[in-house]
């Protein structure tokens, strides 16, 4: 980020682990961690300076170059937050980033230092004077479900179409015709002759006429089919389907300290990590991330109903993740544990 940032992003949180985590997440989103400052009263030295930080007389002197020299109450109540034994995280950041920087931080569940009680905030101040980076009011989330709703319309699938026409063909028929010949026979005789002989040697004409039968072709046309264009109209079931989408809100809470949710109370994590790990002259803020990561993601509806075991895989990588300067096998137990105590198991964990 250039050297040139006017914002300076302030969160006071209860404890370093907190600090050092939220400012892992920092790195992770892009910004140099020589533009994140963490300064705990116990410590009186920082875990990185930035350009912007480098002022003489230590957390004093960088409050006094933001509030300047006169008396102020809000400088003064962040002197008070870091005398108690707070951590102070500082990031300068662009105005681009200020949105980012403030979402991360909150993530984290910072300290709001006010008059009266704590709350769950980020403050912020700027070099040209202090501007309060994020308000009172609540953001909201909208939630978006599309529904399906199906239609009817009506599409050509085809047509059928019937011609007609008249076509000639050739036939034939077989018929039996009778045919008529006149025969002429000469048939020798020898008898007297007679008056009627006389008679009928007169001139006489004798006409026999012929007949023959012909074919006569006659033709009737006859209906002998009808054919006829309709439809038929059937209906039928079909299921529809097709892919919806809609908004899915997860609420993750994050348990802090003192001031947190009564749901959430740290004294069984700190007698586990008196039993296990303060021998090995560790201290209580290292484990602490471990134990609130188990807690949260027993608490997560994504894990609910399943073992530790069965989700372990993906909460390895997600830790790795958040904290990359930390280790799962070395955090694992303190994770499991945090993770028994939501899911009922913390005894049967301890007595294993």
């Amino acid at each position: 980020m250039p050297s040139t940032a006017n914002n300076s992003i302030v969160a006071v949180f209860r404890s370093n682990a907190d600090a050092q985590a939220a400012a892992t997440d920092l790195q992770a989103a892009g910004i140099p961690r020589s533009d994140i400052y963490v300064e705990t009263s116990s410590s009186g030295q920082t875990t990185s300076q930035s350009k912007s930080t480098m002022h003489e007389g230590g957390i004093k002197g960088w409050f006094k170059s933001i509030f300047g020299d006169e008396d102020d109450a809000d400088r003064d109540q962040y002197e008070r937050a870091i005398s108690e034994g707070n951590t102070l995280l500082v990031v300068d950041a662009d105005d681009d980033e200020i949105s980012t920087v403030e979402e991360i931080l909150n993530r984290h569940s910072p300290v709001e230092v006010s008059q009266g009680e704590e709350r769950t905030q980020v403050g912020a101040a700027t070099r040209e004077g202090r501007t309060q980076a994020n308000n009172t009011q609540g953001r909201s989330v909208p939630v978006v479900q599309e529904d399906m709703q199906v239609g009817k319309r009506r599409v050509l699938r085809g047509n059928v179409r019937v011609y007609s026409r008249v076509v000639s063909q050739p036939v034939e028929e077989t018929v039996r015709l009778r045919e008529e010949h006149v025969r002429v026979e000469r048939q020798p005789v020898n008898r007297p002759a007679t008056e009627a002989d006389l008679a009928a040697g007169q001139e006489k004409v004798i006409e026999v006429q012929e007949f023959a039968e012909e074919p006569v072709i006659g033709k009737q046309a006859r209906v002998v089919e009808e054919v006829r264009v309709g439809k038929d109209v059937t209906e039928r079931t079909e299921t529809v389907r097709d892919t919806l989408r809609h908004t899915e809100v997860n609420v993750e809470q994050t348990p802090g300290k003192t001031g947190a949710s009564p749901a959430f109370d740290d004294s069984d994590f700190r007698t586990d990590f008196q039993n296990r790990y303060a021998a090995s002259g560790a201290t209580y803020d290292t484990y602490l991330p471990a134990y609130r990561y188990g807690y949260e993601m027993a608490s997560d509806p994504r894990y609910q109903g399943r073992s530790f075991d069965g989700v372990e895989s993906d909460l390895r990588t997600d830790y790795g993740r958040r904290y990359p300067n930390s280790t799962w096998e070395k955090m694992k137990d303190a994770i499991r544990y945090g993770w028994n105590r939501v899911t009922g198991k913390t005894k049967a964990a301890a007595n294993r």
